[in-house]
């Protein structure tokens, strides 16, 4: 056990840091230091450089030998181009997911989508949004393809921590449900076409709704 709780913590860590990068909570240009993050994480040195090596893999902090870890983050046009790559990603993964996904997993899809009605109705953002990221988890799943699994759960992490929180969630919810209901109602009568289109448009609303591409 004790094994197995070491093992993820570099990924733990990774995912605290990433998401407080992509939050600003750490800030573009600010310099990360093992002593530092080892302080305030309250973990050692080897998961640091892990987690380390990972951010910068994805592009999140740039490592200069003898000078240090500076933070990236991501820039406006880093965001932009990634909802139009999570688009086109989208409409690939509902149409093999269609093909693809179980009774069983129809049937979770399901079950998101009146799990993501009934905390809309009870005006719970966050457990709403929670459901919103599991309806899209079963599609991703459905299709049976590890690297779209993987690209799109990274997409649809960054773009969440872009934009999501539950005052901004909680504002579009009823806009969102039914996006969902496009989606949803497109695979109940397994109509690909029509749950790429659903798929598109709801990333497209999503893109504006945070501020981007409104120019």
């Amino acid at each position: 056990m004790e094994k197995d709780r070491g093992s993820s913590l570099p990924q733990d860590l990774f995912n605290k840091l990433r998401d407080d990068i992509l939050q600003k909570k750490i800030k573009p240009g600010e310099k990360l230091t093992e002593q530092r993050i080892c302080q305030e994480y309250q973990v050692s040195r080897t998961p640091v450089r892990e987690a380390f090596q990972k951010l910068e893999l994805d592009g999140l902090i740039e490592i200069i030998p003898n000078r240090g870890a500076f933070v990236l983050g991501l820039t406006r046009q880093d965001i932009e181009d990634m909802y139009e790559l999570r688009s086109a990603y989208e409409s690939i993964a509902v149409k093999w997911a269609i093909d693809r996904m179980t009774q069983e997993e129809f049937d979770e899809m399901q079950e998101a989508f009146e799990l993501m009605e009934f905390y809309t109705m009870k005006q719970d953002p966050a457990k709403m949004l929670a459901m919103n990221t599991r309806f899209h988890q079963i599609i991703y799943n459905g299709t049976k393809n590890r690297m779209l699994q993987h690209t799109l759960t990274s997409y649809q992490v960054y773009t969440k921590n872009t934009k999501y929180s539950p005052e901004y969630i909680k504002e579009y919810m009823d806009e969102v449900l039914e996006e969902h209901r496009q989606i949803f109602l497109a695979f109940q009568a397994k109509d690909k076409e029509a749950a790429s289109r659903a798929a598109v448009q709801h990333m497209s609303n999503g893109k504006h709704r945070a501020g981007f591409g409104t120019d």
